[in-house]
């Protein structure tokens, strides 16, 4: 058959703008009432914002928008007042949790972050410099990133967006087109434009289960940071996996068990006792409390083009 010389069928761009602007307003519905201003009652001023996961007031924030209080007042975008007790925080991924002592009207879904696509849509809703209750709008400009957390831990697996975050956007959610929120607004980087940051949703989630079941985030640590990347299709096939992304070590802390047990800065770790490494959300969640103190088998793709397994045992992650 030969080439036919005719242009596809294209929407008008009024008709796009139209669908752009109600897929947001869409969203803005549905996830900005979960939406709530977080204010420090005991401790140093300060305030951020916090969105509701769950019927019983559970509430996701920046584990900097609490610091150490263990109150907050709580302010709903329907003008309900309310106060809350934080029931755990964790500064490696700068998340807290906080219970309401009020009626929750409104949660939001926390959705898959694997399922994120660079150029995805991202709406941001928070409360920044006292203009609660504001929208912006942006894509997904890259995954896997890694921020430093004010505790100095680098926090892996962050989203980059260039929907406008300002201080007070910290704690509120990153929703997606479909109104699941896949990152918590978490940081900017002053004097720079349409760079902003979020912690992935599946990094949220985990911590909310680890502060509901142990009251604080349980790990096992072996020393290494590292970066979501894709997996090469021959690696995946010599490993005999199907994932096509994994975790590239950026760097190993001398004297840790990765260190001890052989890891190497550019190491491919594909698989956690044989459970499946397809990001450093993946690592994290493998690498939890009852790793600590037994041997735990790496699959490694090592710099020198060798497919092998290390032998490492991870300590209990450092205060």
């Amino acid at each position: 058959m030969g080439y036919i010389d005719k242009e596809i069928p294209r929407p008008s761009d009024a008709v796009l703008i139209d669908t752009y602007s109600q897929t947001i307003a869409d969203v803005v519905d549905l996830v900005g009432p979960t939406v709530s201003r977080i204010e420090r009652i005991d401790g140093r001023p300060g305030h951020g914002s916090g969105f509701a996961i769950s019927p019983d007031g559970l509430i996701i924030t920046n584990n900097h928008v609490v610091e150490d209080s263990k109150a907050v007042r709580i302010r709903t975008a329907n003008g309900s007042v309310g106060d809350g007790v934080v029931l755990g925080r964790d500064p490696d991924t700068d998340i807290a949790l906080i219970r309401a002592n009020m009626d929750v009207q409104a949660w939001a879904r926390l959705g898959d972050s694997k399922g994120l696509r660079r150029g995805h849509i991202a709406v941001a809703i928070g409360n920044p410099l006292g203009f609660d209750w504001s929208v912006t709008t942006g894509v997904v400009s890259a995954l896997g990133r890694s921020m430093r957390a004010s505790n100095g831990r680098l926090i892996d697996d962050v989203i980059q967006t260039d929907a406008a975050l300002n201080p007070g956007n910290s704690g509120g959610p990153l929703v997606s087109s479909r109104g699941e929120v896949v990152g918590v607004n978490t940081a900017v980087i002053m004097g720079a434009q349409g760079i902003a940051f979020a912690v992935a949703s599946n990094t949220a989630n985990f911590v909310v289960s680890e502060i509901l079941r142990f009251g604080q985030v349980r790990r096992a640590f072996i020393g290494i940071a590292g970066d979501t990347v894709a997996l090469p299709r021959r690696v995946a096939l010599l490993a005999g996996v199907v994932q096509s992304a994994t975790v590239r070590i950026r760097r190993v802390d001398p004297g840790s068990p990765a260190a001890n047990g052989g890891l190497k800065e550019g190491d491919f770790v594909i698989a956690v006792d044989k459970l499946p490494v397809a990001g450093v959300d993946d690592l994290i969640r493998h690498l939890d409390a009852s790793r600590i103190g037994r041997m735990v088998a790496l699959t490694v793709y090592d710099v020198e083009g060798n497919l092998v397994t290390r032998y490492i045992e991870p300590v209990s992650r450092p205060a």
